[in-house]
């Protein structure tokens, strides 16, 4: 009896060890489309035999543990290489965005009114006298300050509508600490009582893979669960803790990024949110200061030619534009026609009605190094040409860091994921061995039956 109970105690490990080894088969094939899934692999493990004299008797197999598929070096290269894909989205997209103000295509943008102002200019030089051609310069000036405006207001108003951004991404950070923090103190007391923390550490994957997407992060592994931090060190997650970031709005009112009383904006180096604060701290000012220039540059110049000449009643001529700040800042944005009389237009040179030698000293302010050492029309073409610059490297590194990672995540997949056909022949070997223990059992229980009916003991 004693012989029979030991063989039959090693089948039933059989069937115990087949039917774990079956059920991680049918969990790989289940979550075979899952993303982020790890595929899970049976570690089977002989039992300590029985060494009885000279003779070594097995005992049978035991499912040690159901052990996760995971390359930990190349996650972290997927994570970083997503810090990086999310701040080339969020700034080229952001550009493209701006790009569209500067877009010529409507003949509304500022660069379709220069050219509208020099050729009504042009036109009233036929007939220097002509109320309605005077009309229309007016009208062409109004329009070009009216670009301006719309195209720094837009600006601004894109700046804010990034700053929004920042504050929802801060919020998102801090969710998704939070959720890293609660799984790292699931992970933990699963492991420590001998559990499967598998499921949980690929939600734990997700979740830092999205986070990586948001902001710049360092990882440092310890017992208790990875310690994030951002790349300067600014703690986001120890062990079952996180810490959450917060915003202050600055002078001007955008919002800065803080992390324990400690202004980061500044040291925030990849992800969704370093994206947003380039554009919104750096691209945006820059292309404001350049159009405060150009529209300060331009009507000082205007005003100045037209001064130089005699309105259609013989008075010296005036303004066409507000004079600019003389600092400059938020000329574009205030930029507008002085006048609305037609007589105002200073198109004689000598005080004569029909002169019209002072409009040529208009006209050549479109050839005049004004601003930067550059006419009026070559600066704005720079600047246009300086956004759509920006938007074909952005969009090249762009593609080039989403093709790296694609690769990254093509190996991922090739380790960690699920083959189907791996599984479907795992599935029919450990089916088999499971059919084979069965019979094994069967076979030891009419054989303890036959003894038991013939009355040995």
């Amino acid at each position: 009896m004693g012989g029979l109970n030991a063989t039959l105690a090693t089948a039933i490990s059989a069937l115990m060890a087949d039917q774990g080894a079956l059920d991680v088969t049918t969990n790989n094939v289940a979550n075979a489309n899952t993303p982020g899934y790890s595929r899970q692999r049976a570690v089977l493990t002989e039992n300590t035999p029985v060494v009885i004299g000279p003779l070594t008797f097995g005992t049978g197999v035991n499912l040690q543990q159901v052990q996760s598929v995971r390359d930990p070096i190349l996650q972290l290269r997927i994570d970083q290489e997503t810090q990086q894909q999310g701040s080339l989205n969020s700034s080229v997209t952001s550009l493209q965005q701006i790009e569209v103000m500067f877009n010529s295509a409507s003949g509304s943008d500022i660069g379709a009114q220069l050219s509208n102002f020099f050729g009504s200019v042009q036109q009233l030089s036929t007939d220097p006298a002509s109320l309605s051609l005077r009309q229309g310069v007016l009208t062409a000036a109004g329009n070009l300050a009216k670009a301006f405006n719309n195209t720094a207001n837009n600006l601004t108003q894109q700046q804010r509508s990034l700053d929004l951004n920042v504050t929802q991404s801060v919020q998102q950070i801090n969710t998704l600490t939070s959720q890293i923090a609660k799984l790292n103190k699931q992970i933990a007391s699963v492991q420590n009582t001998g559990g499967n923390a598998s499921a949980f550490l690929d939600q734990r994957d997700q979740l830092v893979n999205q986070l990586s997407s948001l902001i710049d992060i360092s990882q440092i592994k310890s017992d208790d669960g990875p310690t994030l931090t951002t790349s300067n060190g600014t703690a986001l997650v120890a062990g079952g803790q996180s810490f959450d970031l917060g915003t202050q709005p600055d002078a001007s009112g955008l919002q800065h990024v803080f992390a324990q009383g400690k202004d980061i904006t500044a040291s925030i180096a990849s992800g969704q949110i370093a994206g947003l604060l380039q554009v919104r701290d750096q691209n945006i000012p820059a292309l404001l200061s350049s159009l405060d220039s150009l529209a300060s540059s331009f009507a000082n110049a205007v005003n100045a030619a037209n001064a130089g000449g005699f309105d259609l009643q013989g008075n010296a001529g005036g303004n066409l534009f507000v004079p600019p700040p003389v600092s400059g800042v938020g000329a574009a944005a205030s930029m507008a026609a002085a006048t609305t009389d037609p007589n105002a237009i200073a198109a004689s040179s000598d005080g004569s009605a029909g002169s019209n030698g002072n409009l040529a000293a208009i006209s050549a302010v479109h050839d005049q190094p004004i601003v930067s050492g550059q006419t009026p029309t070559d600066f704005y073409s720079n600047l246009v040409f300086g956004i759509g610059s920006d938007i074909a490297n952005g969009s090249a590194e762009q593609n080039a860091s989403q093709l790296t990672l694609q690769q990254l995540q093509d190996q991922r997949g090739s380790i960690s994921g699920v083959s189907l056909d791996e599984e479907a022949s795992n599935m029919i070997l450990y089916q088999q061995a499971y059919n084979a223990a069965a019979r094994v059992v069967s076979a030891i229980n009419e054989m303890m039956d036959t003894a038991v009916n013939l009355g040995t003991f």
